[in-house]
């Protein structure tokens, strides 16, 4: 079986990309269409469009993020293939009708996994070997992919495969990976991760994943406004289109834009628990 590391911009998959070899290392961008979120170096749109094959408009992740796969690259001498689906603004108006949320998370199956999925299916292999990023520790994350697995130990992925005489599409579920949890096996904490990079010529964001993830802590969503107002903007203005929803069911990120901070904060002081994420 080949395997392949999927790497989200953080340390922790990084770590395994350079620790533990792989067969290929892919890399899911999610894309949105806000061009006040454009980065000002236009010779790192160039080259983000060139690896993704069409227009980079803006990512809803930290720029940073775009820097780190570039960088990792270099330092690793191998190849990351770069895979976007259709851009967040579309997925959300068209997808669901509305905003993604805690109960209905659907940006992670529609922007991650389902480009990678038929980056798998575009390189004509057997279902692979997926290194994932789940630290000593993060056990119960580890727990909960597996228990998706199927009768054969593959996770399972629902995508187009065909056209029925109609017309329509045929859709149908494929077994296309096998989870491997290489640091949670070798017991590699937080610690020995960072320790790792300390002296390493690659760059990494603060915090990886979409800037304003609802699954963060609202003071840390907060703060994000400070860091990455365009980007936050963006968040913001989704809610306010007609019948969207909003992305968490306690208040909306106007809301949180308003909140006036008693002190200053820095990233430091959120944990992992605070930050979100995508389960890559």
């Amino acid at each position: 079986m080949k395997t392949v590391t999927s790497v989200s911009g953080g340390q922790s998959s990084a770590y395994i990309a350079a620790n533990y070899p792989s067969d290929y290392l892919v890399f899911a961008l999610v894309c949105i269409e806000d061009r006040k979120c454009t980065p000002k170096d236009a010779k790192l749109v160039q080259a983000v469009s060139d690896r993704i094959g069409k227009e980079f408009i803006a990512t809803a992740e930290d720029d940073t993020i775009l820097h780190t796969m570039f960088d990792l690259e270099q330092y690793l001498g191998q190849r990351i293939d770069w895979v976007t689906g259709e851009t967040f603004d579309f997925v959300a108006e068209k997808k669901g009708g509305w905003l993604p949320n805690k109960l209905h998370r659907y940006c992670t199956v529609e922007m991650k996994l389902r480009p990678m999925h038929r980056w798998w299916k575009s390189k004509k292999i057997d279902p692979v070997i997926m290194q994932i990023g789940f630290r000593a520790g993060e056990e119960r994350r580890a727990v909960r992919m597996n228990e998706r697995l199927n009768e054969e130990g593959f996770l399972e992925f629902k995508d187009v495969i065909g056209k029925h005489s109609s017309g329509r599409n045929k859709w149908a579920d494929t077994p296309w990976q096998r989870p491997s949890f290489p640091m949670i096996e070798d017991g590699v904490h937080r610690d020995r991760v960072v320790e790792f990079w300390k002296d390493k010529p690659v760059r990494f964001a603060q915090r990886n994943n979409c800037v304003g993830c609802f699954h963060r802590n609202p003071l840390l969503l907060r703060t994000m406004f400070d860091k990455h107002p365009e980007k936050m903007e963006w968040f913001s203005s989704q809610e306010r289109k007609e019948k969207k929803g909003q992305w968490r069911s306690d208040m909306t990120y106007d809301d949180i834009k308003k909140h006036k901070l008693q002190h200053t904060l820095s990233f430091d002081d959120f944990s992992d628990c605070d930050s979100g994420h995508c389960g890559l």
